[in-house]
């Protein structure tokens, strides 16, 4: 690994992913992007509102393209969206583009954390905490094909998780 390579934070909705990212980015003096963000910055309307128009295909065909473009910056840090790795392409751009953590949080966390966003299309359902661990077996084995590093997110408040990837960090560059 390079200190020029970027960082890919993944894991469920919930996880953490943006708070951690940002904070990390902060610290290393990086560009901060988050992958939802930037697919609503580039369409103009919210990830439902997608969702709701071209369905979750279209929506993860845009996700694809924005992965793919933003896998070719360098020095990112980058928070992606919950289903990124759903897709073997992104999977690979991602391993091989840069450092992956998962950050990896029990779905009864994840549902406290998520139970009042109303932005969270596939949580519309009448019970988000069963669609949570039901999300999280089966993208679970896909995080961590992807991850270099898994990280426990329901231990730590973000500034110490932030703290730890940087002590990693350090450590992966330095091979």
């Amino acid at each position: 690994m390079q200190e020029n390579d970027n960082i890919y934070l993944v894991g469920l909705m919930g996880a953490g992913k943006t708070t951690i990212g940002r904070q990390l980015a902060k610290r290393l003096g990086r560009p901060f992007f988050d992958s939802d963000h930037e697919i609503e910055a580039r369409t103009g309307v919210r990830i439902p509102t997608i969702f709701e128009i071209e369905g979750e295909e279209g929506f993860r065909r845009r996700e694809a393209h924005t992965i793919a473009e933003l896998a070719a910056e360098r020095n990112i840090v980058l928070a992606t969206g919950g289903g990124v790795v759903l897709n073997p392409e992104n999977r690979r751009q991602l391993h091989d583009s840069g450092w992956v953590v998962y950050l990896n949080v029990p779905p009864r966390l994840l549902y406290e954390r998520t139970r009042h966003d109303r932005n969270r299309p596939l949580l519309r359902v009448p019970d988000p905490l069963a669609k949570l661990a039901e999300l999280h077996a089966t993208r679970d084995p896909l995080y961590r094909e992807v991850a270099h590093l898994v990280v426990d997110g329901s231990r730590l408040v973000a500034s110490g998780i932030v703290h730890h990837l940087l002590r990693e960090f350090s450590k992966q560059c330095k091979h």
